[in-house]
């Protein structure tokens, strides 16, 4: 990315900041359209309330991660992973991680790979942030029962973002020195078929 010529680079940034406004306010318009107050959709909140399959995703994630360690969650209404016998999380609108995502999809979509590596990497790191997501839940719910406190202070929220952030930023390494590897295999191809045509 660091050596494109500048219209490359405009579009890159044109095309990330379109992809990211439509997938973050797209969110949160599918957010209002499915409350039961305001601009109420019965279509959008039966078939694509995307953000509440998430929310549930992340309250069975979380009971299965629990499981592995022998300690009994059930669900409660609205959205709650509690432990038996003991305290619950509420999986709030902003507990999804839309935001992250939003930025994961829109680089990588603003990128100069191809459809399917895109689709590709775009799934790879909305799993890794899901389960980032669901690590932190776990990791709270616990810490709620034991009356632990957060490390350094900061809520959960922030170390979400921190981590999530941050193996973002390793993906995209990772994502960027795969497309340069497919480039230069590709040159390297092109530069043979044309040394042989000329012999």
């Amino acid at each position: 990315m660091f050596f494109l010529k500048d219209k490359q680079f405009i579009r890159f940034i044109i095309k990330f900041l379109v992809v990211f406004l439509l997938c973050y306010f797209g969110t949160l318009a599918v957010i209002g359209l499915t409350a039961p107050e305001g601009y109420y959709s019965k279509f959008i909140s039966q078939y694509l309330d995307y953000v509440s399959w998430i929310k549930n995703s992340l309250i069975e994630g979380t009971r299965l991660l629990l499981s592995f360690f022998s300690i009994d969650t059930y669900r409660a209404p609205d959205f709650i992973v509690r432990i038996v016998n003991g305290r619950g999380v509420k999986i709030a609108m902003d507990c999804v991680g839309y935001g992250v995502m939003s930025f994961w999809i829109a680089y990588v979509t603003a990128s100069f790979a191809g459809f399917s590596k895109k689709i590709l990497w775009i799934l790879a790191g909305i799993i890794l942030i899901w389960i980032i997501n669901v690590s932190r839940i776990t990791l709270l719910l616990v810490a709620l029962n034991k009356q632990w406190s957060m490390p350094l202070g900061l809520d959960h929220h922030t170390w979400f973002n921190v981590v999530a952030y941050i193996a973002i930023f390793i993906m995209i390494f990772f994502f960027e020195r795969s497309i340069k590897t497919f480039k230069d295999v590709n040159s390297f191809k092109l530069n043979n078929i044309h040394d042989n045509n000329r012999d």
